[in-house]
């Protein structure tokens, strides 16, 4: 059975929650359609398109300011209790402050959750809302030229040509550079590669070579070879360029990694990577720092839950690019750089937690 407080507490956070997470995507959408419209009707979308492509914005949107409400909500929640002398009175019954601010925590873990589950729901959303409205990049989705694939075991891929509707490669190279006899450089060259989905990978007029110490060298031509240690499918080493909103959790890993095997740039979206997680967890961070703050304030009018709720936003989402953009220049490792902003605003969020009046 939930005590009568806690319920009180928790309808009053809830009805600013649900509020807040809806009210701001529709006013970031209202402005981004005000900005962009002309581009639209140059573009002869239908007003339906319009209008269904920004509908399916809307799950990125609410991931991305589910913690902002979850602050707004967490702040008015506790305001208007002070306004009217509620917490004094929480206090007096001898419930402690700690005890009082319980139920948000519970709360900010609950919105987490959902913020995990829309940020996984949200990229094939926004992958329509980009086809509707035309924004999608034009891309190489069937074909890549002259590129290098770093794969797994120390192996380098150097590819002519790789189609993948037609699951083939043309003027294949394999190396694998060795460290001597016992650990023999190897070296493979194909005209041409075709794919089986059972069988995988098959050769064609190529050459196997084996470099054991300087100057030794044993090479074998061949007609048609399966190679063992090639595994990746076609679509693998297609590295096809997306936005980070466009893909899940798990997508999004195994194209940083195919990236980088390809010899791109993966820090970037490896902090992008580790902002999924991290945004969600900000729920609970946030809860932890603002609760505390509006505790400490008694009967505190509606201009300083305002001034809390904007600064603490303002200041966080500063933390969040100056982090991010020194995890991309290589400065912190990339989840570190994703983390950095909770772990500050956690570990204050502590300190005020302690020192809250009882």
């Amino acid at each position: 059975m939930i005590p009568i407080l806690d319920r009180y507490l928790l309808k009053e956070w809830l009805r600013i929650f649900l509020a807040a997470a809806l009210a701001f995507p529709l006013v970031v959408m209202l402005i981004q359609l005000a900005e962009n419209l002309d581009k639209y009707l140059a573009r002869d979308l239908t007003n339906q398109a319009i209008a269904l492509g920004y509908l399916y914005s809307l799950p990125e949107q609410i991931f991305q300011v589910l913690p902002a409400a979850v602050l707004f909500a967490t702040v008015f929640s506790l305001g208007n209790m002070a306004r009217h002398s509620e917490l004094t009175a929480a206090k007096a019954s001898g419930r402690s402050a700690h005890r009082t601010i319980l139920p948000l925590v519970v709360a900010a873990l609950l919105a987490s959750i959902v913020a995990v589950v829309v940020g996984e729901a949200a990229p094939p959303a926004t992958r329509r809302q980009l086809e509707l409205l035309g924004e999608m990049e034009v891309r190489a989705q069937n074909t890549r030229y002259n590129f290098v694939y770093r794969a797994e075991d120390g192996w380098m891929y150097i590819i002519r040509e790789l189609n993948v509707p037609r699951a083939f490669m043309r003027e294949v190279v394999f190396e694998r550079e060795g460290t001597g006899p016992d650990y023999p450089t190897l070296g493979i060259t194909a005209t041409r590669a075709d794919y089986d989905s059972a069988a995988g990978w098959m050769l064609r007029s190529g050459r196997y070579r084996v470099i054991g110490d300087p100057g030794t060298e044993l090479g074998v031509a061949f007609d048609s070879m399966r190679m063992r240690n090639l595994v990746e499918q076609p679509v693998d080493l297609l590295a096809e360029p997306k936005q980070p909103e466009e893909m899940g959790y798990v997508e999004l890993s195994r194209y940083v990694d195919a990236l980088e095997r390809s010899g791109g740039d993966g820090r970037p979206l490896r902090v992008d990577l580790a902002l999924k997680l991290a945004v969600p967890f900000t729920c609970i961070v946030i809860t932890i720092f603002a609760a505390p703050l509006m505790v400490a304030a008694p009967r505190t009018g509606g201009a300083y839950g305002v001034a809390i709720s904007l600064a603490t936003a303002v200041v966080f989402l500063v933390l969040v690019q100056l982090s991010r953009t020194i995890g991309i220049g290589g400065v912190v490792p990339p989840t570190l750089a994703a983390w950095l902003p909770n772990i500050l605003f956690g570990l204050m969020g502590l300190y005020l937690l302690k020192r809250a009046p009882t």
